[in-house]
């Protein structure tokens, strides 16, 4: 390395082939100190050392660190398995260290949970050093940091809620941006960001990780910015279909058994649309693998989708005789830097999107081709030697990058946050690709009609105590009114089950009988917001008995017991929250009918714009804000029970989602007149003219109601005598109106 930078770097000497590895680097009588921590080099470390110089980024080691002293800003452009996510870091840390961390420490964002565990522990290991200590991580619901942390690794969005308290990011003299092209609204939220904080902050660093696509986007995006350009390793084979992919699935279900039964070494990895196909396939795979011949080895099949723990291990731990079959989705091409076991990758080359709709306020799930930049990625993942089966054809027309979410998601909760950014003193945030101004107008309203905006559409007193509880606008209102009407408790646990991933478990084959006879057990009569509630309970009270263990519990009565846990620490950081603002947390009274009453009012007090009501009797459902149809969803305790007890005429629904036949999930019964006591007028006079409608303005104005019938009346009188030829009369201010 040259000598303008000499900080950034031991002095190692030089390796040969005479002399070993930990000779040449001070391995022996004088042994060499850890920068960070001030003890002396493990013999692994050097191992890990040279692995770490074998990597691509290696050869831009000095270019990078000149970018990063003459830059503040600085682009990393290259593909999976290159190291930028495990070195990069690494020289930010010791960048950070030579000016002796005055400017602050070193953070790293990623876009999944498990990712940035796994990193911190790899990095933590290749830094000789412990995991919390001088490298930690931060997730939701986890942090493993301490006062000694000098490069972190954390989610997208925690970084985004560190902004609350530390607008301008002062903790951190070097942010890096990984994953950029993933294109998720906290990294875009970020990006845009970062642009008027660097103006603020002339000594912070930023580096922007992504791969080569979306490159170009960010250098026009930021202006005459160092570019450092990773060299990719050379693609594998690409096989591809002579036909379309309508029949994918199976398709990449047959190549992997065809593939194993060739005896050629090597893991598999096959990517998939969606995570429902990747357990699908998990399950498919585990019975024919059964009646594979023992002279064909072991095929183990692997769930590998971002959000699953224990990733690390997955892709490290190879069992004998055995070919793993990793199954995973359009999420995981960025996990693949631990493992070099991969020969043979089967590309779907479909995707699984969520895309929300701002004028009915709902999501669709739509089936789309991967992106190109998705494609090559995937083609590297073997190396040279190994092969892609790509399940579409050499010609096809794939879209160049990822869509940003932030164009098809419900950003009212984004919209929340940069009006409190703004309090803060942040400017515009500057967007790369900036949102749909009917999604943008549809969030400002809702905001407004939650009450999180004033007259001159800043956030109000309630809207900046809403934008401290990790919630969506909705749901925070309604734990902010659950307060005032008694009902925290309770409402805390709603909060948390509704966040955390559904906790019904789909059933073994042959078994669904029993497991909804078990789910039935939980089921209350006024709807999913309190069966969740029980459910919950239950499993509190699992965990105090001696008899079993909770996970036993959970498995005998067909419920996720780690969804379960995941619910109790959100419910746990939530209380945490109330407590940090100071606001009430009462007593727990489930079951009393005064507190049914209360909850009910909370919902509604968020909630009141997802309204629907039964209009024959059948489970037809009309949704008063925009006239849809909708059914109530098969899992739904009123699917279950509707026969018997029959469907409630309004309810209350937390999600409506297009793709599954119109279907309303986690819905409650609720009484048009707390409704009406509950909706904002200026949201309810807004709502478009219905049956339903006027059902609620008979209930909120009785003798408005009936002048309007005596009008109407009246009209259909008089053109009914004038059609008979009487002799009529007309008022003249009539006349004059028509006039």
């Amino acid at each position: 390395m040259s000598d303008t930078n000499n900080s950034l770097e031991p002095d190692f000497p030089p390796e040969s082939e005479d002399c070993p590895a930990e000779e040449s680097f001070g391995f022996g009588d004088d042994l060499e100190l850890n920068q960070f921590d001030g003890l002396p080099f493990s013999s692994r470390y050097y191992k890990l050392l040279k692995e770490r110089k074998t990597l691509p980024v290696w050869k831009v080691r000095s270019k990078f660190e000149d970018a990063l002293v003459n830059n503040q800003l600085v682009i990393v452009s290259g593909t999976a398995k290159t190291g930028r996510s495990t070195q990069i870091p690494q020289w930010c840390a010791e960048f950070c260290l030579s000016a002796q961390y005055q400017h602050g420490m070193v953070v790293c964002t990623q876009t999944n949970r498990q990712q940035a565990v796994d990193l911190a522990l790899r990095v933590a290991d290749e830094m000789d050093v412990n995991i919390g200590h001088e490298v930690g991580y931060t997730i939701p619901l986890e942090t493993c940091c301490s006062s000694d942390t000098v490069l972190r690794y954390c989610t997208d969005n925690m970084l985004l809620r560190e902004m609350m308290s530390d607008p301008f990011l002062e903790h951190y003299g070097a942010i890096i941006i990984d994953q950029a092209h993933e294109r998720t609204v906290s990294t875009d939220i970020l990006l845009g960001l970062l642009k008027d904080i660097l103006l603020q902050r002339p000594e912070l660093r930023v580096v922007i990780l992504t791969i080569p696509p979306v490159t170009d986007k960010l250098l026009s995006h930021y202006d005459s910015v160092p570019l450092v350009s990773l060299e990719a390793s050379s693609p594998a084979e690409a096989v591809y279909s002579n036909s379309g992919n309508k029949d994918y699935f199976f398709s990449a279900l047959r190549l992997v058994l065809e593939i194993h039964r060739t005896k050629e070494e090597g893991d598999v990895v096959v990517f998939f649309a969606s995570a429902e196909e990747v357990h699908l396939a998990h399950s498919i795979l585990q019975r024919e693998g059964t009646r594979l011949g023992a002279e064909l080895g072991q095929m183990v099949p692997v769930v590998l989708c971002p959000s699953r723990s224990g990733l690390l291990s997955a892709l490290t731990e190879q069992p004998e005789r055995s070919r793993r079959v990793f199954l995973s989705t359009n999420q995981g091409e960025d996990m693949w830097w631990a493992t070099e076991s991969v020969n043979f990758v089967i590309d779907t080359g479909v995707q699984k999107k969520m895309v929300y709709n701002p004028r009915i306020r709902a999501n669709s799930e739509v089936l789309r081709p991967i992106s190109q930049c998705q494609a090559d990625v995937r083609k590297q993942l073997s190396g040279p030697t190994g092969k892609c089966f790509c399940l579409y054809q050499e010609d096809s027309q794939l879209p160049a990058e990822n869509s940003p979410q932030i164009l098809e998601s419900d950003i009212t909760p984004t919209v929340l946050f940069l009006k409190r950014m703004e309090i803060a003193g942040l400017g515009q945030c500057d967007f790369i690709d900036r949102p749909d101004p009917e999604g943008l107008m549809q969030a400002l309203e809702e905001l407004d009609y939650l009450a999180a905006l004033d007259d001159d559409g800043n956030l109000s007193e309630i809207g900046i105590i809403m934008s401290e509880i990790p919630l969506d606008p909705q749901m925070a209102k309604a734990l902010l009114a659950s307060c005032e009407f008694d009902c925290v408790s309770e409402m805390l646990t709603i909060a948390a089950m509704l966040s955390a991933s559904s906790c019904f478990l789909e059933p073994p084959a042959g078994m669904s009988h029993e497991a909804v006879q078990c789910h039935r057990k939980f089921q209350h009569p006024e709807g999913d917001h309190f069966t969740l509630i029980n459910i919950y309970n239950a499993f509190k009270q699992s965990q105090r008995k001696q008899c079993f263990t909770a996970e036993k519990w959970c498995q005998d009565y067909f419920l996720d017991h780690s969804a379960l846990k995941r619910a109790e620490a959100i419910r746990s950081e939530l209380t945490d929250t109330l407590n940090r603002i100071e606001l009430p947390i009462s007593e727990p009274s489930f079951g009393t009918k005064t507190n049914t009453h209360n909850i009910k009012r909370a919902l509604l007090a968020g909630f009141f714009m997802q309204i629907a009501r039964d209009v024959d009797g059948s489970g037809n459902y009309f949704i008063l804000t925009h006239k849809h149809m909708a059914q109530v969803h098969s899992l739904s305790s009123y699917g279950a029970q509707s026969h018997k007890l029959g469907l409630p005429e309004w309810v209350v629904f937390h999600e409506y989602t297009l793709s599954e036949n119109n279907s309303m999930r986690i819905v409650s019964e609720i009484s048009p007149q707390v409704y009406i006591q509950m909706a904002p007028l200026y949201f309810f006079y807004n709502l478009p003219p219905s049956e339903s409608k006027d059902i609620l303005q008979d209930m909120l104005d009785p003798d408005g109601s009936r002048k309007r019938k005596d009008e109407k009346q009246k009209a259909i009188t008089v053109h009914s005598e004038a059609d008979s030829g009487c002799a009529v009369v007309p008022q003249t201010y009539d006349r004059c109106v028509i006039q």
